[in-house]
């Protein structure tokens, strides 16, 4: 049965939501499958990403600033949807450019991640946001 979880930010940044997918498949008693999972939201992305430094996820951010700056950036004069602030477009760019589903085989209740993989969301505008996720297990 599908669900949804809700992930409040406080901008931009990845946010680690492991636990709470381990929970949700402990909730109803997984078995063998595949959880999958899909961001309702066209300025956000999901991504399974080391969890171990957190300078991983520093860096992954500021490479993305870099690589699709603010519409602010004179680089970026070319954007026409910019009316909900400098973030906006760029924020849908990342987001094409990302995954928003991911799919991740669970054995035994448990998802097979990797020693040092989490499941993250990656919130790509600058001000907080309430993100939802669906989930599916079968």
């Amino acid at each position: 049965m599908p669900e949804i979880l809700e992930l409040d930010t406080i901008g931009t940044g990845l946010y680690e939501f492991t636990s709470d997918l381990a929970a949700w498949l402990g909730e109803i008693g997984a078995g063998d499958g595949v959880l999958t999972l899909l961001v309702r939201h066209t300025s956000a992305s999901l991504l399974i990403q080391e969890n171990a430094d957190p300078e991983v996820q520093t860096d992954l951010q500021a490479f993305f600033e870099r690589l699709v700056p603010p519409a602010t950036d004179p680089s970026m004069k070319y954007l026409r949807h910019i009316y909900e602030g400098p973030d906006d477009m760029p924020a849908h760019i990342k987001a094409a450019l990302l995954p928003v589903t991911l799919s991740i085989p669970v054995q035994d209740g448990q998802m097979m991640l990797g020693t040092w993989q989490g499941v993250y969301l990656f919130e790509h505008r600058h001000r907080p946001h309430r993100r939802q996720v669906a989930l599916h297990f079968s």
